[in-house]
């Protein structure tokens, strides 16, 4: 999405791997966006964290834009990482994915990053 002196709005992310204290890599990012509250998602990107568990090829967002999704597919990742579920067994992540949906405002870059453990998750606007 660019304004009217030609700024592009944009989105980035990464998720660090709080219990082994690592980058997340190899794992499937989804951005949607939607131009109100009330209008189906579309599909704008797919990506995948490299190794310093960063999507650094995001395209802008469209101009029409008003909310943005990112959606993160965490099982297969947390499965090859080797954490266990609940009682030491591997019986499949607690969350499977994580979705975060966020407003955005024409021009501006949003960087959300995510915090994962196999038991939760944090995110935030980053810089």
């Amino acid at each position: 999405m660019a304004t009217a002196s030609g700024a592009r709005t944009s989105v980035s992310t990464h998720i660090l791997d709080t219990t082994l204290g690592r980058p997340a890599a190899g794992v499937a990012v989804e951005l949607s966006v939607r131009p109100a509250g009330d209008a189906p998602w579309t599909a704008h990107a797919v990506s995948r964290t490299d190794a310093d568990g960063r999507c650094k090829d995001l395209p802008a967002l469209p101009g029409s834009t008003a909310h943005a999704r990112l959606r993160f597919e965490v099982e297969p990742y947390l499965d090859r990482a080797g954490h266990a579920s609940a009682g030491g067994r591997r019986a499949g992540a607690f969350f499977p994915e994580v979705a975060v949906v966020f407003a955005v405002e024409p021009g501006q870059h949003y960087h959300v990053p995510l915090l994962l453990n196999p038991f939760g998750y944090s995110v935030y606007r980053g810089s």
